[in-house]
């Protein structure tokens, strides 16, 4: 599967698109990020273009398309294989891969498994406003029917 115009579109307003390399709110350092939420070898004092960004972008979100798609072994809506993406995109394929959440969905628990979004809403040991706001949508979104 591949994500949807609106699941990119959900992505980008979660993360928004700054230009200038800024620090983890989590940690106020490391991960460094850049463009629409891309951290992969982002320093301090970086700079890029919207096009640029927009490259970034689409290479992110197709390895967390992959990630997705190579560790469910169910079938997915549209709108769930967004939220998953959206969940990976944040906060890893690693982190995904060894998950709750995957395990659940996995042995066809999908309502524990849209449960399951609502205990990645830390950054730093600190429940962070915005992931939380972030993992209520992504779960919304996992739960709903497709248009």
């Amino acid at each position: 599967m591949k994500i949807s115009p609106a699941g990119r579109d959900r992505i980008a307003a979660h993360e928004g698109c700054v230009l200038v390399a800024y620090p983890d709110p989590g940690t106020g350092g490391e991960p460094w990020t850049i463009g629409v939420g891309h951290t992969g070898g982002v320093k301090k004092g970086d700079r890029i273009t919207r096009e640029q960004a927009m490259a970034l972008l689409a290479e992110d979100l197709h390895a967390a398309e992959t990630a997705v798609n190579n560790a469910i072994t169910v079938s997915l809506s549209q709108n769930q294989f967004d939220a998953l993406v959206s969940f990976v995109f944040n906060v890893g394929a690693g982190a995904f891969r060894s998950s709750t959440l995957l395990a659940k969905l996995n042995a066809r628990d999908y309502a524990g498994a849209a449960d399951q979004f609502l205990r990645w809403s830390r950054a730093g040991g600190k429940v962070m406003a915005g992931l939380l706001r972030r993992r209520n949508d992504e779960r919304d979104l996992f739960l709903s029917k497709d248009a």
